[in-house]
């Protein structure tokens, strides 16, 4: 997906920050909205100017600048380290 054809950056905007096809709803905004529970379907209810195609190129975007990419060119493998440490009484490794 080409996010940027959906992020635009306007230093006049936002104070610069991505924003949603020339609108004043920031990339991090869709992204805490989301974080917090709340579905596409309900993003799309509050902001009907959103498409979903929108919500996709904040994700994508987000990925990328956290040096993140498309899950399908990435290995499995790569987040095993991501996976939850054990720890035992006292926080230690166990």
């Amino acid at each position: 997906m080409n996010a940027s054809a959906r992020i635009s950056v306007d230093p006049a905007v936002m104070g610069g920050k991505p924003c949603l096809r020339g609108s004043r709803l920031t990339v991090s905004t869709i992204l805490g909205m989301l974080a917090s529970g709340h579905t596409r379907e309900r993003l799309l209810e509050l902001y009907p100017f959103l498409e979903i195609e929108d919500i996709q190129a904040a994700l994508a975007y987000a990925a990328e600048a956290t040096g993140g990419g498309s899950e399908s060119d990435e290995d499995p493998d790569r987040h095993e380290s991501l996976a939850p440490v054990e720890t035992g009484p006292g926080g230690g490794e166990s």
